[in-house]
């Protein structure tokens, strides 16, 4: 059974590439040709029931590239016409496998072409007729031809013809699905469909059918051909998502709470204040009460009222002091509430005057408060909040009151984060703070308000630094080498190292003293002893005549006074105790925390 000139046709492109320069006879597909894979025949055999590909294609194909019989031999002729009747018959194998795959019944150009690429062939390139390419059959000289007919084209209409438009690439672009919980009206998202029709289709979901989209389903078209009333129809109804609404009480409460807090009587703020740090019953109001915090920040900056910020700060230290509240669910809305109220430009309207530090200062020891209890390997909430101080006070165009702000913030986070983030840019702090006293700058509001913003930079930078320098910078401390890394602070800095060794070398040897005096003692049955003010009078506080010693002695020879904490209770004066023993030697009581009482004796010695 031969192939016909519509299978031909089915071939498509491809199939005209491989076999247009054959003969209407080199083809052979049986009945059974969805194997192909039979033993080649002789070329004499026409009548064959397996795919043949005839010598004379052979002969076609090597006088189409120039090569003429004499050429080639019997022998090479026919050793080619089997390798390519074994290489068609795999293409075709794996194209009808594709096709069978693709649930088709004719074979298409595209699956010689997936054939050829499974093989490793190089594809046929080239424009695809979106239709069949019909086969011309032409024969002469005893042989037989199909070929596509190839349409002349006029070079004229060509150039005449519209230039067709320039494809658009692949682009991406962004659209917003909802807008706070609302769906926005553009052509990118599907219409929006009213609460009674959702509620109509959820009890009956036969109206969906009845929609322009649904028109042409075949679902559809049967049952609106058919009563449209279902026998059993059920209602549906969706059970509502928890509110979590408060109670009437709790919502009393709420109210009076945030009107506490943010109100005017103090006594009530005070109440409000300790019964949110006391109180365990917070938890469901707790999402309320950040949220009130967090948006009362928002607008009063905006408003720059700074009493309120300070009574809503205080609300967070109370939350804070709560032990019964989870509050790592809510860092999201208080951290950036406090953070506000510590880099922001302005908190009040007259910052020159109104003392903002204290805010900044206190909202700084919260967020370090928050840092110490809620940082994990998780959240990493101190690496970020140290990472936004740090940059707010590497920026150049912030303000030195935002500049304040940020070091207030690091400096409470402890001596390692002011070693690492603070001491290698204070040079850069002391150019800024002494750009903002340069008296070249014109007297403004804005000039005064850098004037003091430097000048508590400058305070706190002595304060928090110095113990720093302290430990990290080896003795001796030269000025020359604090004026070169740390510029116009060098010399402040140096002078308060430097009373901080003074003051810790005289507290050594201040303690030195006292422990070498207690190590002596007055008698053998005293395990303890202690010298309290010579050449004064203990009791009257006025200088005695005597200038007497005093020692106090524990009547128990096994325990010492020394390291049992006591409460002295003196009689009146030295000269009359009360009550005395035989010798007439004065004795004082000592009555231990525990209640005991102890009698010890006060013996007056002459000034060695």
């Amino acid at each position: 059974m031969e192939v016909d000139k519509d299978d031909k046709d089915d071939l498509g492109v491809a199939g005209s590439g491989l076999l247009g320069a054959a003969g209407s006879d080199d083809v052979g597909v049986t009945e059974g040709s969805a194997a192909l894979g039979g033993p080649l025949q002789d070329e004499k055999d026409t009548q064959s029931s397996e795919f043949v590909l005839r010598s004379d294609s052979v002969r076609s194909y090597a006088e189409s590239i120039g090569l003429s019989t004499n050429q080639i031999g019997e022998e090479a002729v026919k050793d080619l016409t089997h390798d390519l009747t074994f290489r068609l018959r795999q293409i075709l194998q794996d194209a009808s496998r594709i096709m069978f795959h693709g649930k088709r019944e004719y074979l298409m150009a595209k699956d010689i072409d997936m054939a050829l690429k499974a093989s490793g062939l190089e594809p046929l390139y080239g424009s695809v007729a979106g239709e069949h390419i019909p086969f011309r059959f032409a024969s002469g000289g005893g042989r037989e031809l199909h070929f596509g007919d190839d349409k002349e084209i006029e070079l004229t209409d060509l150039s005449a013809a519209p230039i067709p438009k320039v494809p658009m690439g692949v682009s991406l672009r962004a659209h917003w699905l909802a807008i706070e919980g609302v769906q926005p009206a553009i052509p990118d998202n599907p219409p929006a469909q009213s609460k009674d029709q959702l509620q109509q289709e959820s009890s009956n979901p036969l109206t969906k059918l009845n929609n322009p989209d649904a028109k042409e389903n075949k679902l559809s078209q049967v049952l609106q051909s058919k009563p449209t009333k279902l026998k059993n129809m059920e209602t549906v109804n969706v059970k509502q998502l928890a509110t979590h609404e408060l109670s009437v009480e709790q919502q009393l409460y709420y109210k009076e709470i945030t009107e506490a807090c943010v109100g005017s009587d103090e006594g009530r703020r005070a109440e409000a204040l300790q019964s949110l740090a006391c109180d365990p019953g917070l938890h469901q109001m707790l999402p309320r009460l950040c949220t009130f915090i967090a948006e009362g920040v928002r607008v009063n900056v905006v408003q720059h009222n700074l009493a309120i910020l300070i009574y809503l700060m205080r609300m967070v230290k109370s939350l804070l002091e709560n032990q019964t509240l989870f509050l790592e669910k809510y860092l999201h809305e208080l951290i950036p509430a406090v953070i506000t109220c510590i880099v922001s430009r302005q908190l009040c309207t007259r910052p020159d005057v109104d003392n903002h530090w204290a805010l900044r200062d206190f909202a700084s020891r919260l967020m370090a408060n928050i840092c110490k209890n809620f940082n994990t390997s998780t959240n990493s909430v101190q690496i970020r909040i140290t990472r936004m101080f740090s940059e707010a006070m590497k920026n150049v165009k912030s303000p030195l009151v935002a500049h304040y702000g940020a070091i207030a913030g690091l400096q409470e986070l402890g001596p390692e984060v002011i070693k690492v983030f603070i001491v290698p840019h204070i040079k850069y702090i002391a150019d800024r703070v002494d750009q903002a006293n340069d008296p070249n700058i014109m007297a403004s509001s804005m000039g005064n308000i850098d004037k003091i913003a430097a000048t508590h930079i400058r305070n706190l930078i002595i304060k928090s630094v110095s113990p720093v320098l302290k430990g990290i910078r080896p003795p001796p401390d030269i000025l020359e080498e604090y004026k070169a890394e740390y510029g116009s602070f060098g010399p402040l800095l140096h002078a308060a190292v430097t009373r901080l060794r003074q003051s810790s070398k005289t507290s050594s040897s201040s303690s030195g003293s006292a422990s070498g005096s207690s190590s002596g003692g007055v008698g053998g049955n005293v395990p303890s002893a202690r010298s309290v003010m010579p050449g004064s009078n203990p009791v009257m506080g006025q200088p005695g005549n005597q200038q007497p010693r005093i020692y106090v002695m524990s009547t128990n020879a096994t325990s010492g006074v020394q390291n049992t904490p006591v409460q002295m209770v003196m009689s009146p004066t030295v000269g009359t105790p009360s009550p005395t023993n035989a010798s007439g030697q004065p004795r004082m009581m000592i009555q231990t925390p525990g209640g005991g009482v102890q009698g010890v004796f006060i013996q007056p010695q002459n000034p060695q």
